[in-house]
């Protein structure tokens, strides 16, 4: 189950997640997570505003800034996201759950 971040703004619910589908969209878009520490101007707000496309593409950035601009605890709160985010690239890597559906592969040299 992936993780998210729920919370109330101007009575209505939101919730933040990230999905195969939402990461590669950000990724399509020239998003790079790994330059969150060198670009943090224009990186962290682009992972807020990534973590909306999976639940609530339609919100507008203007909103999405409002809203960032008004959380608490930003550090944590970006700590999270990049924790989330990466927990979607990990599912790449994720061994299949059924046994008996594994393909065996080799290297022939």
């Amino acid at each position: 189950m992936a993780k998210t971040i729920s919370f109330t703004w101007n009575d209505k619910n939101y919730v933040l997640e990230f999905t195969r589908a939402s990461v590669i969209k950000m990724e399509k878009n020239g998003f790079k997570i790994q330059e969150a520490s060198e670009l943090p101007v224009s990186t962290i707000p682009d992972l807020f505003a990534g973590a909306f496309l999976a639940r609530h593409p339609l919100v507008k950035q203007a909103t999405i800034d409002e809203i960032y601009a008004q959380m608490p605890d930003k550090t944590k709160l970006v700590e999270k996201l990049v924790e989330m985010y990466v927990d979607v690239i990990q599912t790449l890597l994720d061994e299949p759950d059924d046994e008996t559906k594994k393909i065996s592969w080799e290297i022939s040299e």
